[in-house]
């Protein structure tokens, strides 16, 4: 079987059922595993992704007005591929290209034969349930069940130990830091999963832009930072931005040292596999004592934010 996956977390969802070998095309944006790199990226992108977050956000308001999309196939490169089945999503227009775009080019240039299974996981349910369902059009059933199933523990098995964890603390997810929008979808879900509350939306609900007045209403316990497509050194690098965007000499958080930033690239935005290691990241700032294992697994992806903008480790 020859695989196309447009869609990162699609791409480890692959890597997770043992076909990573049938991979024939991805995404520009697919990046782990390693070695996916090698393979031609079948869609391209009209954004500016090494600009600034409000420069990446200006360019996305400005395709979006002139009813352009953020992403192309290419149909060169598809043709070359000629994959049995293409993974997609029809969930976010700003994440990967349309699914609209993907049926309308492969008819283009491969006919009616390719099976496209499109994602679009708003909780964590629909995450392990897309594993199967990918297992399935791959003809890998039952190692889709036996994966998700294996994910679905890890994750009770994480909530188990931060149920004697105490005190849950109020913890907001920052998606975007210019402007400020909160994180959404199955975000809510690891947030209380890890022991915490969150702060703003909740399970299943698309990510809110708040404004200052908004922000300023309100005062975590804990702030993750983990801006969508940005490993953790691009979000240190925007720092400055971070205490100008945040009601910066305000909040708890800040005070006490429980602003983190994490890699918002590999982790947390991506509704794959590794949605398991963001719970355990997650825990581990949430409560550092009761999770010190995953404290030092996560070392290398996590950084604590002092009240002078000084980055530490965990």
């Amino acid at each position: 079987m020859r695989i196309a996956s447009l869609l990162p977390s699609a791409t480890e969802i692959v890597r997770a059922l043992g076909v990573q070998g049938e991979l024939v095309g991805r995404s520009h944006e697919c990046d782990y595993p390693p070695g996916v790199r090698e393979l031609p990226a079948l869609t391209r992108t009209r954004l500016g992704t090494s600009a600034s977050s409000l420069a990446i956000d200006g360019d996305v308001r400005h395709l979006t007005e002139r009813a352009l999309a953020l992403y192309e196939v290419d149909l060169d490169a598809l043709a070359a591929a000629r994959p049995d089945v293409i993974v997609t999503q029809d969930l976010c227009a700003v994440c990967a290209v349309s699914f609209g775009d993907v049926c309308r080019a492969t008819e283009r240039v491969l006919g009616h034969g390719v099976s496209i299974v499109s994602l679009r996981p708003e909780r964590l349910s629909d995450v392990w349930n897309d594993v199967r369902r990918v297992g399935e059009a791959l003809g890998r059933a039952r190692e889709g069940d036996v994966c998700a199933r294996e994910l679905e523990e890890r994750v009770r098995s994480i909530a188990e130990r931060a149920r004697h964890g105490g005190a849950r603390p109020s913890v907001l997810s920052v998606e975007w830091l210019s402007p400020v929008m909160i994180g959404g979808l199955w975000m809510p879900e690891l947030i209380e999963l890890s022991g915490g509350t969150p702060l703003v939306t909740r399970p299943g609900e698309h990510a809110p832009t708040l404004g200052a007045d908004d922000l300023a209403r309100l005062d975590p316990d804990i702030v993750l930072l983990k801006p969508c497509g940005f490993e953790l050194e691009r979000t240190l690098a925007e720092r400055a931005l971070v205490a100008e965007s945040l009601p910066w000499g305000r909040w708890r958080a800040v005070r006490e040292g429980r602003v983190f930033v994490t890699d918002g690239n590999a982790f947390f935005n991506r509704s794959g596999p590794r949605l398991v290691e963001s719970l355990e990241i997650l825990a581990a700032c949430v409560n550092p004592r009761e999770f010190a294992d995953f404290c030092e697994k996560h070392r290398a992806n996590v950084r604590r934010l002092s009240v002078t903008l000084d980055a530490v480790a965990l």
